[in-house]
């Protein structure tokens, strides 16, 4: 990432405490977080030199205390002394250190550091307040900068130290920024800039203070430009697209954004390709007509977190297969299919937030169950049922078709109970009043279906009753055979009329009497035929044949016999014809005769003699070729090519075509027999 041009690659460091201070300097120094050298806190007051090259202030030096005078040699006791001296010389060496150690401890020890939270700052001097400044700098955090900035920035401009001060400013200033820089990097822009913006326009760093905001801003809105640019593509599922914009927050000058933003939108692009394709699942499985695949299609769908840019859709979808589910459900309502209602309805999932709806298609599908055995007393319980779903509710409509359609029904069961009893007879007058009360039941009502079909099937045993007997008269006259009869049997059958439930059995009686009359007179005509015909009489057995006309129970066969006869008197005319052509005797005279004999039909009885004919002028054709081929050989293999295949002098022909042909054209004499050395042999 580039660093800032505008900040120091390395910031100062700061000074640490040195080693051989008071330790009360020392500790309060901690506490308010000093890492520089303090400046001298009294004005005017020379400093003294510690240890390490710092100095102390002198007014903060024990007065009265000066070092002690160096003692005296002692001699050394010899060793005769008695052992009373001993204790004496013990005493005396214990004395003298003691009064050394004081002298060295009243020497080394400072006055306490002052207490800079307790200092009454408008009487206070300029040296402490930019010492105590010092110590709330060095924590290092925005507040106590800009606490340090206001302790000092108070002296006037013509102060002894105002260049001290201004350089302690300054420094502060870049330091503000710096911490100001560290917040933006972590993401905090408008902390880095109210942090920035705090900074006194009086001093010469404030000069950076709106370059460096700039600088923010822009870099903050390149990243919402592209970060706005992946959420776009990301919406419109565009996984690729929106991986390459999300590439660009890495060069970002940032590490909020080219870090932990960056990691972000890659885990959503991650997030929304895998989402996507359950999505593409879970929407394939909702366009199928199965209440199990689009089940399992919410299901996927709910798989999608709230976080996913899919998630709307994947909402959309779970929504709209409720609805599928719940159309699908009333669908096998208006069918009375409850137990298909009931398998959709105890399956719906809370996911589709239809639970109005699931619980009206289950308290229907319970009424249509009741109302199924349709019984008065049932139906009026369908109806107590039905009546439970109140105004407002989500299939109230529907359920009050079926309420009406309920009470509709109730009034018609009593009439269809009656019509059924008046049916019970079996007998004409009784059917008839059983559909006329039937008939009573208008097509709307549920029960109309079940009305027809007990009108249709107490129609058909009155009419059964009304017309048996001219069907069993009819068939009685019909057995006593002959066409007279035959004919007095479909004359009573005929009196059965169009539409009645024994029209279609009469019909057929009457079209088998038909067929027998209508034999029985044409079969002579086809008889006389069949015998013109062997006698090789042809035209005659046509025309005899042809009698027979269309309609008639013959009229097929005969058409049948008429057409090989037809055929065979074909191939005797083209067989003929092929006679006549060959009779000149030239070689196109029996090419002709071939012709027409070979389209004489396969089903004729001069077939073969056409046949056979085709050989005889096909072998007539190969000798006249090899006669020519003794003065003419293109005429020869003319004449040879005149010979169809399938006869018997076809292959002949053929090999005899190549060696004339041979003949005709020889091949060009090989280099070998051209040479000059040949010519002796």
């Amino acid at each position: 990432m580039t660093r800032n041009r505008e900040i120091p690659d390395s910031w100062p460091p700061s000074n640490s405490s040195q080693p051989g201070q008071n330790p009360e300097w020392q500790s309060t120094r901690k506490a308010f977080g000093a890492n520089r050298p303090l400046v001298n806190p009294g004005p005017g007051v020379p400093d003294a030199p510690i240890a390490d090259g710092y100095t102390v202030p002198q007014n903060l030096a024990t007065p009265g205390v000066t070092s002690p005078p160096p003692s005296k040699k002692r001699r050394k006791p010899k060793r005769g002394f008695p052992r009373p001296w001993h204790f004496g010389a013990l005493l005396i060496v214990l004395f003298s250190g003691g009064i050394g150690f004081i002298a060295i401890a009243l020497l080394l020890k400072l006055p306490a550091v002052p207490n800079c939270p307790a200092i009454f700052w408008p009487t206070a001097s300029a040296s402490m307040r930019l010492y105590c400044a010092q110590l709330a700098a060095n924590k290092q955090t925005a507040e106590d900068l800009l606490e340090a900035i206001a302790l000092v920035e108070a002296l006037p401009n013509d102060h002894a130290m105002r260049t001290e001060i201004n350089r302690n400013i300054e420094q502060w200033s870049l330091d503000i920024l710096k911490i100001g820089e560290q917040k933006f990097q972590a993401g905090k822009l408008s902390e880095a800039i109210d942090i920035a913006r705090k900074i006194p326009a009086r001093v010469s760093a404030y000069n950076l203070v709106e370059k460096q905001i700039d600088r923010w801003q822009t870099v903050w809105s390149k990243a919402e430009g592209i970060f706005s640019k992946v959420e776009q593509e990301l919406r419109q599922s565009n996984w690729n697209q929106a991986f390459r914009e999300a590439v660009k927050l890495n060069s970002i000058d940032n590490k909020y954004w080219a870090t932990t933003k960056y990691d972000q939108v890659a885990k959503k692009i991650q997030v929304a390709r895998e989402d996507s394709a359950k999505l593409d699942k879970a929407f394939q499985l909702s366009q199928s007509r199965n209440v199990d695949d689009i089940l399992e299609g919410i299901k996927q769908a709910e798989k999608i977190s709230r976080e996913s840019y899919a998630y709307k859709e994947a909402q959309d979808l779970i929504a709209e297969s409720g609805k599928k589910l719940v159309k699908m459900a009333e669908a096998r309502l208006e069918q009375r299919n409850w137990e298909g209602v009931l398998e959709i309805a105890n399956k719906i999932p809370p996911s589709v937030k239809l639970e109005d709806q699931k619980a009206d298609l289950i308290d229907l599908a319970q009424a249509i169950s009741t109302a199924s055995s349709g019984t008065s007393s049932d139906l009026e319980r369908a109806i107590a049922l039905a009546q439970r779903l109140q105004s407002g509710r989500p299939l109230y409509n529907k359920a009050q078709g079926f309420i009406t359609r309920w009470q509709r029904e109730t009034e018609d069961v009593a009439r269809l109970e009656r019509a059924r009893m008046y049916a019970e007879s079996g007998l004409v007058p009784d059917l008839r009043t059983a559909i006329a009360e039937a008939n009573q039941i208008p097509s709307g009502n549920p029960r109309y279906s079940e009305a027809r079909k007990d009108i249709t099937r107490w129609t058909a045993q009155a009419e059964t009753i009304e017309d048996q007997p001219y069907l069993d008269r009819a068939e009685q006259i019909a057995s006593f055979g002959g066409g007279p009869s035959l004919q007095e049997a479909i004359q009573e059958a005929s009196r059965i009329p169009p539409g009645r439930t024994l029209y279609k059995k009469a019909q057929s009686r009457i079209a088998k009497w038909t067929d027998t009359i209508q034999r029985e007179q044409d079969q002579p005509f086809l008889d006389q035929a069949r015998t013109l015909a062997a006698s090789g009489n042809l035209p005659d057995a046509i025309a005899s044949a042809q009698q027979i006309r269309a309609g008639r129970a013959l009229y097929k066969e005969a058409q049948n016999e008429i057409r090989g006869w037809q055929r065979e008197v074909e191939g005797q005319q083209l067989l003929q014809q092929a006679y006549q052509a060959a009779t000149p005797g030239t070689p196109e005279a029996l090419s002709s005769a071939i012709r027409l004999a070979r389209q004489v039909p396969s089903s004729a009885t001069v077939k073969g003699d056409a046949r056979t004919s085709v050989n005889r002028w096909s072998d007539q054709l190969f000798s006249m070729a090899n006669d020519r081929s003794l003065y003419n050989l293109q005429e020869a293999i003319e004449i040879a090519r005149m010979i169809p295949s399938g006869t018997n002098a076809y292959d002949s022909a053929q090999s005899q075509i190549q060696s004339w042909q041979r003949t005709l054209n020889p091949p060009p004499p090989s280099p070998v027999e051209l040479s000059p050395y040949n010519e002796g042999f």
